[in-house]
Parts: C-alpha cells; structure tokens; sequence
C-alpha cells in the first residue's frame, strides 16, 4: 500500500496535537514521548482507513491516502483512534482522557476512548454525534447529530459490514442491522432487527424499511459488488 501523505511529518504532527492538548487542558504533566509513540499507531490505522475511502480529500491524484491536520472531519478520526491507542497502552489513562475531551471540545465528537471503532471508517461533518460502545462492523459511514447509545439495561446495537447513518439518526438498544444498511436522516431505531440491504426510516415504534438497491461499501469506500436490490434510497 502507498504511503500516507500528511500535511506535517509525524514529528510536526505529534507536537501539534501536544500543543492542541496542552492548550485546553493546561494542568502539567503531558508525556510528549508517549503521545508521540501512539501517534505512530494510530497514523498506520488511519493510513489503512483512508485508503478505503474513496470521496474527495481522502486520496490524491496519485491515488495515496492523504491526511490533512486542517480537515476536521480527518483530524476528528484521528483523535478517535489516537485516543484509543493510548488507552490501550501503558501510558498515563488521564492522557487518553485529555485527547478524547479534546476531540469533543474542538469537534462536538463524543466517542469515548474504549469505543472500538471498524479499521474502515469514515466521518461526515460529524458535530453532535454521539457514538456509544456498539459493536460496529466495517466499513462504517457517519454524519452529524447521530446518537448510538444503550437502552436502560445497558444493551447496545450492532452493526453489519457497510452501514451508512445520516444526519440525525438514532439507534438505541439492541437493535441489531445488517449489512449494507442506510439509516435515513432522523430516523430512530430502537431494539429491532433489520436484515442486510435495509433503508430505516421514521420511529421509533414504527421504523419503515425499504430494500435498498444502492451499495454503501461501493458508494463510500469504492469496495463490494453493489449487489443490493431494490428502492433508490434517498440521500
């Protein structure tokens, strides 16, 4: 796999989000070497990443996954998984902390740091977005305003392989989707099971599903056969 091109070598970059850090939590105590050293971990994840997306920004016109610290929506990813790689080593949990609330502070992103997100995935503008400890599958798509949480018994939702969830979208409890699922904006799912290639719309007692014709591991992240049948969903 080609590189992946960053608008600051990873040194630059390591210190720029320590100074991002640094800024808003001014308490002392940041570990640069540690930061630095998670940082390498969660570039290669966002390497893998965003060479499966396949929209504008995401690759150059030599086809490398590119990542550019002034796309906030690429910049939010990264935040995800740096958060992530820290809470799983042995470094200072406050530090994983700190960058996960630097995430939400800078981005409205609340992905807390032991949420296990898919290798593939991919944010649209994704300010209000709430994602909860889901099991999500790969080839993951998500807008802005959308919650993923528990039910009152702590239960979480499951995600098939390429599941697209727009703006607004809700989907709470034990719902279970399959793949090639499209959640329509504002729609609300709550403890139901929908099969492979669903359009969710509506709810939460009476989410609607059509079949759907159009690929999201095809549309989003130029991958699949596009084998989906069905209605045009709406987007």
């Amino acid at each position: 796999m080609t590189a992946l091109h960053t608008s600051l070598p990873p040194d630059a970059l390591a210190a720029y989000v320590g100074d991002q850090v640094a800024a808003f939590f001014p308490d002392g105590g940041l570990d640069r070497g540690a930061l630095a050293t998670a940082l390498e971990d969660a570039l290669e994840r966002i390497e893998h990443c965003f060479s499966h997306v396949h929209l504008k920004y995401y690759q150059d016109d030599a086809g490398r996954p590119t990542y550019d610290h002034l796309h906030t929506d690429q910049h939010a990813a990264l935040l995800c998984l740096l958060a992530g790689v820290l809470f799983r080593s042995n470094a200072d949990p406050r530090l994983a902390a700190k960058v996960y609330a630097l995430n939400k502070t800078l981005h409205g992103l609340d992905v807390f740091y032991e949420v296990e997100l898919p290798p593939v995935f991919y944010f649209q503008h994704p300010l209000g977005t709430v994602l909860g400890r889901a099991r999500f599958g790969n080839y993951l798509a998500v807008y802005q305003g959308v919650t993923v949480g528990a039910d009152l018994e702590g239960r979480y939702p499951t995600f098939g392989d390429g599941v697209v969830l727009f703006g607004g979208s809700r989907v709470i409890g034990q719902a279970s989707l399959g793949d090639n699922t499209w959640v329509a904006p504002a729609a609300i799912v709550m403890d139901q099971v929908f099969p492979a290639d669903s359009i969710l719309f509506g709810g939460p007692v009476d989410t609607q599903r059509k079949v759907a014709r159009r690929h999201v591991q095809r549309d989003f992240f130029g991958h699949g056969d596009g084998s989906g049948q069905g209605e045009e969903t709406a987007r």
